[in-house]
């Protein structure tokens, strides 16, 4: 099988001491491809770095996540742009709203995301977006730009189905992450799976965090890490009522097409 993991923190400390071990697991696990996401300006580099040492296998997100929109100043936008000309960015973002926790102000959050969906469409790439309790004012900003954009991607959809809906109805993908195997609070999730159509959907594992709890084995560090992923897709799947190699077939065909991505030689 072949699986896309389009959202994976590799800069993050928890890899710090064994990231290539991480990446050969994530290899023998049929995980071809990777996303790589960048959450401030500051460390876009980093991640560069790493894609170019797997130049078929590992792309990068660029942009700001909400938390870091207070840091959004005026030449953030040259800077973005000069990111947006990388071979190996096949997005803007993690960029987003999270009205959940509010470590940036919402007007910094608003401006910071308005800036950055003016950047991809200029450049064309897709948006790989945030939400957390902030739906309703995302969907207002993108349907201003959704003519714009090449695509956009609301990473870790937790929400409701209404919330879903409205994302579908803007021709928008999904990403889904170990979030769906929590018993405690993604069961909710299971009957909207089979309401994204094949074409829509694509899988993440957001590692290090969200580490699947339906996992038999679960490491002690609590850390979640590529390899994962199909604990993921057996999830999916068994909700989708599919078998895993018709999820691997559409899923990844979906991440290819909405972010450029090449047959791995």
């Amino acid at each position: 099988m072949d699986w896309i993991d389009i959202g994976v923190n590799l800069t993050d400390k928890a890899f710090a001491e064994d990231r290539s071990a991480v990446l050969e697991r994530a290899w023998q696990a049929d995980i071809s491809q990777m996303l790589l996401t960048t959450t401030s300006l500051d460390h876009a580099d980093q991640v560069l770095e790493y894609c170019a040492e797997f130049p078929q296998r590992l792309f990068a997100t660029a942009g700001v996540h909400p938390h870091e929109a207070r840091h959004w100043k005026a030449e953030s936008n040259q800077q973005l742009r000069r990111l947006s000309q990388q071979p190996a960015v096949k997005a803007i973002g993690e960029c987003g709203l999270d009205f959940n926790r509010d470590f940036s102000p919402r007007p910094a959050q608003i401006k910071a995301l308005e800036d950055q969906l003016a950047i991809a469409a200029e450049s064309g790439l897709p948006v790989f977006l945030h939400e957390r309790d902030a739906s309703e004012t995302l969907l207002a900003l993108l349907r201003d730009f959704r003519d714009q954009l090449s695509g956009a991607v609301v990473h870790c959809f937790t929400a409701d189905q209404k919330a879903l809906y409205a994302y579908l109805d803007l021709d928008l993908h999904i990403g889904i992450t170990g979030w769906i195997c929590d018993e405690r609070r993604g069961t909710h999730l299971h009957p909207l799976m089979c309401d994204i159509p094949a074409g829509r959907l694509m899988l993440e594992t957001d590692a290090p965090w969200l580490l699947p709890r339906s996992m038999a084995s679960k490491p002690k560090s609590r850390r979640n890490e590529p390899a994962f992923l199909v604990e993921v897709a057996q999830c999916v799947a068994q909700c989708r009522d599919e078998s895993l190699q018709q999820l691997a077939d559409h899923t990844t065909n979906t991440a290819r097409s909405l972010f450029a991505l090449p047959i791995p030689e």
